[in-house]
């Protein structure tokens, strides 16, 4: 049978934290469950020490000082060596009673990574009361679908099953919220299996309160996009970059032609070396996108050598 892992990253989720597990362990009662109280600054921990004792589930409480999901998501995986890792939040969003939906591609071994898709449904556009939220979430889904040539309906959900040979293979390098959209890259990039099925949303009871806040979390989805274009598609990103410069330098240089070919002389110099300068260094980024293009191609190989499946561990 196969060991079931159900990782519970928490900051200050003190009202949903019991139900969350509750729940959970109706579902799956021999799982083990890891909630990782990410420096909360309220009973979290306690609360959910107390429901893992009165369930009598196996699993514990860890702490993880460093805030960011990421980096409690990082110190679930590991802190327990599993055959599948069910990734839920703490704020009962998430339906348990369909979590054996996600486990089954997996634990038939079908697909690497299974997310729960809020989207399809249309239940996270109308229990999600942030706008804002709903487009950042459209505008970077739609950027990695383009840059893959893939058809994802949700790259941010919370909800996912994951194999063990995923978890081992995938470095967890980002800190934060972007730990979701991190995944997918890593999972497209890295030509894992990945399967989406559709499941409810709800949002928050109330007295409970998102940790998001829409221009930060705007923030990071721009710079989000910029980092998919830099350290996925280097030649693109730098391309672009080399195009811009190079069209900011032909406008510069447009007087400087003019006085040569009337005058023979040049009077605009400071434009000249203007012109100049941002020449050479659209030449400079069309080169390093070169080269971190082969880097990253490079990489992708060495990644495909290193990597060993279970079955052949």
């Amino acid at each position: 049978m196969a060991k079931i892992a159900i990782i519970i990253p928490a900051y200050n989720e003190e009202q949903t934290i019991v139900e969350t597990v509750r729940e959970f362990h109706a579902e799956l009662a021999d799982a083990t469950f890891v909630v990782v109280n990410n420096a909360s600054t309220d009973r979290t921990a306690e609360v959910a020490r107390e429901i893992l004792d009165e369930l009598g589930a196996q699993g514990m409480v860890i702490e993880e000082p460093r805030k960011g999901k990421g980096n409690a998501v990082r110190r679930g995986f590991h802190a327990v060596d599993a055959d599948i890792y069910v990734m839920t939040d703490a704020d009962q969003t998430y339906p348990a009673s369909q979590v054996h939906a996600l486990i089954e591609p997996v634990a038939y071994g079908a697909a690497d990574m299974v997310v729960g898709d809020r989207i399809s449904g249309g239940h996270y556009r109308s229990e999600n009361k942030r706008s804002f939220h709903n487009f950042g979430n459209g505008l970077v889904r739609s950027l990695i679908n383009t840059i893959f040539n893939a058809g994802l309906a949700d790259v941010m959900s919370g909800y996912r099953v994951l194999s063990r040979n995923f978890v081992r293979n995938y470095p967890i390098l980002v800190e934060g919220f972007q730990i979701e959209t991190d995944m997918t890259l890593h999972a497209l990039d890295k030509r894992f299996r990945v399967r989406e099925i559709p499941v409810d949303y709800r949002d928050r009871p109330e007295g409970s309160e998102s940790k998001l806040n829409t221009f930060v979390d705007g923030g990071r989805v721009l710079m989000t996009i910029v980092r998919i274009f830099r350290q996925y598609r280097p030649l693109a990103f730098f391309g672009a970059a080399a195009l811009v410069l190079l069209l900011c330098a032909l406008i510069a240089g447009v007087p400087v032609l003019e006085d040569w070919l009337r005058h023979r002389y040049i009077y605009h110099v400071p434009l000249a070396i203007l012109a100049t300068g941002l020449t050479l260094l659209a030449g400079l980024s069309l080169s390093l996108g070169l080269i971190l293009d082969s880097i990253v191609y490079q990489h992708k190989m060495n990644f495909e050598r290193g990597m060993r499946p279970d079955s052949e561990s």
